[in-house]
């Protein structure tokens, strides 16, 4: 049966990502050998640790997060103090320039049955030394300004600080939190643009210049939300979760969930690649149009061409669909019969 459902994912991902891009190169960096990394969820490098990679459990985990070196062995367990573990699906990591450390960002928003009042996201110090630890955690809280939404995708624009979610729907969106984030009350995360079916998660270039959001079967990358840049294909994973860029903007990393997942590095296509993050000791100002500006330049004929699923066509989401939902069936025969 699992056998079944897996062939038909593989089936009907294929016209989901036409004319996509595939640099060649892409190989095994390694697998999560600590058996308490059994859901990797979420994933982020470090920007200050080199070669120290942060990831976290789905739902059923506390709250704390391993850092893993590059042969996939596990340096150090933060415990985050004082926050929640409703449904961890995200996570991202930037530099505070004006300190030069690290900052990791927690997404607590994993909302399966769309009934949850309001999400949240913790805001750690990452620590200077990779050893365990207990970290003191900002918390921030956000709703939807259209209701309820399933998310597994985290971004934060390296650039301006503003902090992303990427909603996991069959017509998903982009929505961006406030400039300011508050702690006294619920902050709301306003639609800026469409994104993927069913994304799993999402992550910024390290020089703010792109972002990408991941599928289970590929990955698309956009200069500005609503304005592709190029999808790239991703290698097959039993349950891909998890995607971040290198540390120099050149690939992405991608994981997947179970124990002893694997971790893949996915080069860029050269019109897709970014650029290192600067170190820098204090803010250099510059400016980033705003996304509804951005997205502006795609014009009508992409417009027109594209649906809500972010470069998808729209006769391509609805064949999708169609087929989906006539595979399942046929499975669910299949089922039934020979559990008779």
């Amino acid at each position: 049966m699992a056998g079944l459902v897996a062939a038909f994912l593989l089936i009907v991902a294929v016209p989901l990502v036409p004319g996509a891009a595939r640099a060649d190169g892409d190989r095994l960096l390694f697998r999560f050998h600590d058996k308490r990394i059994n859901e990797s969820s979420g994933m982020a490098v470090s920007p200050t640790h080199p070669g120290i990679v942060y990831t976290h459990n789905d739902s059923g985990d506390g709250p704390r997060v391993f850092a893993v070196g590059s042969d996939g062995r596990t340096r150090a367990t933060f415990t985050i103090g004082g926050a929640g573990a409703w449904d961890w699906e995200a996570m991202a990591a930037t530099l505070d320039r004006a300190s030069g450390r690290g900052v990791l960002w927690l997404a607590d928003i994993g909302d399966n049955q769309n009934n949850r009042r309001d999400i949240s996201v913790y805001r750690v110090t990452e620590p200077r030394t990779v050893r365990d630890a207990t970290l003191p955690a900002t918390r921030y809280r956000f709703r939807y300004e259209d209701g309820s939404r399933n998310a597994e995708g985290v971004m934060v624009n390296p650039r301006t600080g503003r902090l992303y979610v990427v909603s996991k729907e069959i017509g998903g969106s982009v929505y961006e939190a406030p400039a300011r984030l508050r702690t006294d009350r619920v902050n709301v995360l306003r639609k800026v643009g469409p994104a993927p079916i069913m994304a799993t998660d999402a992550a910024y270039a390290p020089d703010g210049s792109a972002f990408v959001i991941r599928t289970y079967f590929s990955a698309s990358v956009y200069r500005a939300p609503g304005d592709l840049l190029a999808h790239v294909t991703m290698p097959p994973l039993d349950q891909a979760e998890s995607i971040t860029y290198t540390r120099d903007g050149s690939g992405l990393m991608t994981g997947s969930e179970g124990a002893d997942s694997p971790v893949y590095l996915v080069p860029l296509p050269a019109g897709a690649r970014a650029r290192a993050a600067p170190v820098v000791s204090r803010p250099t100002p510059r400016p980033t149009p705003s996304p509804g500006r951005r997205a502006a330049r795609t014009g009508a004929a992409e417009a027109a061409s594209e649906s809500a699923g972010g470069g998808v066509p729209a006769l391509m989401t609805l064949l999708w669909v169609g087929v989906a939902l006539g595979v399942m069936g046929v499975i669910a025969t299949i089922a039934y019969r020979t559990g008779r």
